[in-house]
Formats: C-alpha cells, structure tokens, sequence
C-alpha cells in the first residue's frame, strides 16, 4: 500500500455533508461528498486517528487496490497479483463481501468467492465467514476497488451505552444532527425526551474534548500497519477540557432516566448532566443563558395512531414558544405534519436522512 490511500469515511445516507465539515475541522485535508460518504486522502497514522476521534461515520474504510474487471476469470486473475502481504496479515481470519452497480460481472456473491479464493490461495490468511476482519469488493461501471474495513463494529457502538430504549438515535447521527443545528460544544443542551439520553451524553462529551472511540477496540489493530506504541500515543493525546456547562434530559418514563443515568456515568459524564423525570407540560428552561433543545419525539410510523402526536407536538410547540425563549429548537420527525403542529417557524429544510428504515429529517428553528 502506498503511503497514502483513499480513506472513505462511511456516511448516514443525508449526513454527508456535515460528516465532511466535521473531518475538516479534525485536520484532515482534501475531504471530498461521495454518495454514501466523505473521502479524503491519508495514511494508516490517519485512519487510526480517524476511527478515534470522529464522532459521525459509520465505519472507516481503507481503499488499497483498484482495478478493472469485465468477468470473473479476469477478476480471479488481478485478485490474485494484488500485495495482499502489505494489507493482511497471514494469521488473521477474514471474510469477503461484495457488491455490483452497473457492472459486467453482476453476482456479488460470485465475485465475493472469488476475490476470497484469491486470498487464500495465493497468500494463505484463513477465510471465515463471521470474520471480524471484512475485505469489501465494490464493483462500479467495471471498476474493482477493494477496501479494508478498519473499524470493525460500527463507530456508533462508543463502549458505553449498555441500556437503550425503542428506536434508539445512534450516537454518530446525534452527533452530526447536532452539528446541523449549529453545536460546537459551547452551549447547554436540552433534551426533553432523551430516552437512553444519546444526544445529552454526546454534547457532554464534545463539550469535555473526550475522542468517542477511547475505550474501544478496532478491526485496524489486527493488520501489519499497526503500531501499538503509535497508536496508544495517540489515544492519550489528547486532554479532556474542563466546562461550566451542564447538560439536560428529561422524559416522562421513570425507566428512560435510569437508563440515561446509567449511560452517563460509564460515559464518565454524570457530574455534568443532570436526567429528570419530567413531562413535556412541565418542562421549564434550566439555569443560565439560553442553548439547545434537540428531541427526537414519536412520529406514528414507529407508534400508530396520530391524533395523540398531533396533540404532543402542539403542546411542545406551546412550550417552546412561551418558556425557551432565545433557545435554538431542533425537531427530528419522519412528518412534517407533526413538525407543522408545533406552530415553530422553520429554516429552509435539510435533507432528509435514514433513521431504522424511516426517513426522518431536522427541523430548526430560533425562538
């Protein structure tokens, strides 16, 4: 591998764009939109570094080899002259996985088997089908590009969250949503129906500098690129910052809280958050200078009937207006009735994104 690659930052389809702002102002230069995701070019020192600190990707991907391939035989032959030995390591099992747009070769499954034969065969690391470690085959327009992917379990699964609720926001698209809404960290945020508080606990921790990957694993640790001493050198760089800041959540279940408690203090952020047992008719602004409210409230697809979520959303919306003045409002709803409802005046709508299947989308508003 030369040394520097193309390392693609996988995306929440519709987060493209804030998942690139967010790569620029980590340092990483030459951050281009890809459908998908953001690419930049790098070398391993980058990825490494990018799976610890960004908070939005999905996954990272490091793209080592590209080329061109109209039928599997021609496939088998340019898999197997790939230098496999400068990516893997021989000791480490592995699998596959495939996939064709556009392509003269169309089955992924086919293709898979035989870039994984080519591995086997000519380099000799054992192929196994729930591998942690994952070769990814892309074919476009008869173009082979073939990625590693270095992260392993998703980048949302930080190593704290051990209770979550129903439709839970994962913590790489609160974090981007919340760039969205215009957080750097130095605001208070609020969130009255934090479920297993994802959004409190993730403002918390930007807020405090904590890199989201600094107590968890990688897929990257088991190929000959790392370097250990480099690499924990690099997780205690950087110094959590101190901030007068507290953060809030409240939510009407008695067993959201808990959960949300509990997330915090493995989080390390309990002693700056604060969970409360609260309906939405009695929610009142915390202390101090006006922040963010972010919510991610019910929106009948996941529910049923909406004549009650007509009723909530207006009575959010009442509140809102009344109480928070000079707050900055963000709704996340898969209807843009119910976001109506709230009677908010809107900014110009952001795209909308994948949330469980459901295409859901962030209303802004200032009061």
């Amino acid at each position: 591998m030369t040394a520097s690659f193309p390392i693609f930052l996988v995306s929440t389809p519709g987060l493209e764009a804030p998942l690139r702002a967010e790569a620029l102002e980590a340092g990483f230069a030459g951050v281009t939109v890809n459908d998908g995701g953001v690419t930049f070019p790098g070398n391993w020192p980058d990825v490494w570094r990018a799976n610890l600190v960004l908070r939005g990707p999905t996954r990272i991907l490091a793209r080592f080899a590209e080329f061109r391939a109209m039928h599997l035989a021609q496939l088998d032959k340019r898999a197997r002259k790939v230098e496999w030995a400068k990516v893997l390591r021989p000791d480490i099992p592995l699998r596959v996985e495939a996939s064709c747009k556009r392509s003269r070769i169309y089955h992924a499954g086919a293709a898979a088997q035989r870039v994984a034969t080519a591995i086997a065969e000519e380099f000799g690391a054992p192929i196994v089908e729930d591998a942690a470690l994952r070769i990814m085959v892309r074919i476009e327009d008869d173009l082979v590009t073939l990625s590693i992917d270095t992260t392993g379990e998703s980048l949302h699964k930080r190593g704290f969250k051990e209770a979550v609720n129903k439709a839970p926001m994962r913590e790489t698209m609160a974090a981007l949503f919340l760039r969205q809404l215009g957080y750097d960290g130095s605001q208070t945020v609020l969130d009255p129906m934090c479920g297993s508080g994802t959004f409190v606990i993730e403002a918390a921790e930007i807020a405090t500098g904590l890199m989201p990957g600094r107590e968890r694993r990688f897929a990257f640790e088991h190929l000959p690129s790392f370097d250990a001493g480099a690499f924990a050198a690099l997780r205690s760089a950087a110094t959590p910052k101190s901030t007068d800041l507290t953060f809030y959540g409240s939510d009407r279940d008695p067993g959201a809280i808990r959960m949300a408690r509990e997330n915090a203090i493995r989080a390390g952020v309990d002693g700056i958050t604060r969970f409360e047992q609260t309906s939405i008719e009695d929610l009142e602004p915390p202390p101090g200078p006006p922040g963010l409210v972010i919510l991610n409230p019910p929106y009948g697809t996941r529910i049923g009937d909406k004549a009650p979520l007509v009723t909530l959303h207006r009575m959010l919306g009442v509140v809102l207006k009344t109480r928070f003045k000079g707050w900055r409002i963000g709704i996340i709803t898969a209807d843009k009735n119910l976001a109506g409802a709230t009677g908010l005046k809107f900014e110009a709508a952001l795209p909308p994104v994948l949330h469980g299947g459901i295409r859901v989308a962030l209303y802004r508003a200032q009061l």
